[in-house]
């Protein structure tokens, strides 16, 4: 029972948080590529500026001496939000609606932002430094620990307060997302502009309002999803930079231009690398008598050094084999 207990700690709670974090992302990056048909390579650095611009609202909310039963960060973040989908469409009206004004082709659009990415990181180095940050500097990290009735377990099932809030939070966006989606006449309007653009346009649809809705939602998820993963671990320059390649993995494993997919293959990718470098050894320890073979102190399909590595391998294989993804997005 106890390994079973280390199983969930480690491998289901942590592709729960881990496949959040990527659903987050991925939803951004997809509803771009649906809506402006170009690969955004500076969400990730969006994610980054997020998460400091929740820091910086929450150290002034630190300062007027309130406190809350929760985290300050988790406090301020819809204002964050709101504050980076503002950025978002300052970003779009200075580089990318010029070059779409210009008929750019989706290749110079993919290279404008890179540039996009370069310049985020170099505000946030500028302003911050290269230090790393923790929201829980002045106030504790809350940590459960649940033990089971049974009289052979010794070992908890260990969650932390940022881990349950961030798994809450993906599920309400998820749902406000689909209601949004599904139930709004503005969502109705994304989903046929990303299904056919030309036709969207020719039956009336006013595509700027589409186009600067995009914006604001990919903005606002990627600060909560800069700031959730901010709060689970570190802030740092480089926070979301790293996971920019399984935030596109999993974006194209669900089906670029797919919200669903894109959740789903966060997910998906999530539980994969997590179970890539859990030690299965573990949970074979009470069949030991019965296997053939001396079970190693440790057993894992990739060290967690080279756990992005499962990205990239799931990457290939999807691009090889089913290049729509699971829900048949956009060819990549």
């Amino acid at each position: 029972m106890n390994d079973l207990i280390f199983f969930i700690n480690q491998a289901v709670i942590g592709g729960l948080v881990l496949g959040s974090i990527y659903a987050l992302g991925a939803v951004g990056v997809t509803l771009i590529f649906g809506i402006l048909r170009f690969a955004h390579f500076a969400h990730g650095d969006m994610m980054t500026m997020g998460a400091f611009i929740t820091f910086v609202l929450a150290g002034i909310f630190a300062a007027t001496g309130v406190v809350l039963p929760l985290p300050t960060g988790f406090i301020v973040v819809p204002i964050a939000m709101v504050l980076a989908a503002v950025i978002a469409l300052g970003i779009d009206k200075g580089f990318y609606a010029p070059l779409r004004a210009r008929g750019a082709k989706p290749v110079t659009l993919l290279i404008a932002s890179i540039g996009v990415t370069m310049m985020i990181q170099g505000l946030v180095r500028l302003t911050f430094g290269v230090g790393t940050y923790s929201f829980f500097d002045t106030e504790p990290k809350e940590i459960f620990r649940i033990v089971l009735p049974f009289e052979d377990v010794t070992r908890p099932i260990t969650i932390t307060e940022p881990q349950i809030l961030l798994i809450v939070s993906t599920a309400v966006a998820v749902i406000a997302l689909h209601y949004f989606l599904t139930r709004s006449r503005l969502g109705k309007a994304m989903r046929a502009m990303a299904d056919n653009p030309d036709l969207a346009k020719v039956s009336g649809i006013n595509t700027k309002l589409v186009v600067r809705v995009t914006w604001v939602i990919a903005g606002a998820l990627a600060c909560l999803a800069g700031t959730m993963l901010a709060l689970d671990v570190s802030l740092k320059p480089d926070l979301a930079f790293n996971i920019v390649l399984p935030i596109f993995a999993a974006a194209i494993l669900g089906g670029l231009g797919h919200a669903y997919g894109a959740i789903a293959g966060g997910f998906v990718l999530g539980f994969a690398e997590t179970l890539a470098v859990f030690n299965w050894s573990v949970l074979l320890r009470p069949f030991r008598d019965v296997l053939w073979f001396e079970i190693p102190g440790t057993l894992t399909l990739v060290q967690s050094e080279y756990k992005l590595t499962v990205a990239f391998v799931i990457l290939v294989v999807v691009l090889l084999v089913r290049p729509t993804g699971i829900f048949k997005g956009a060819s990549t």
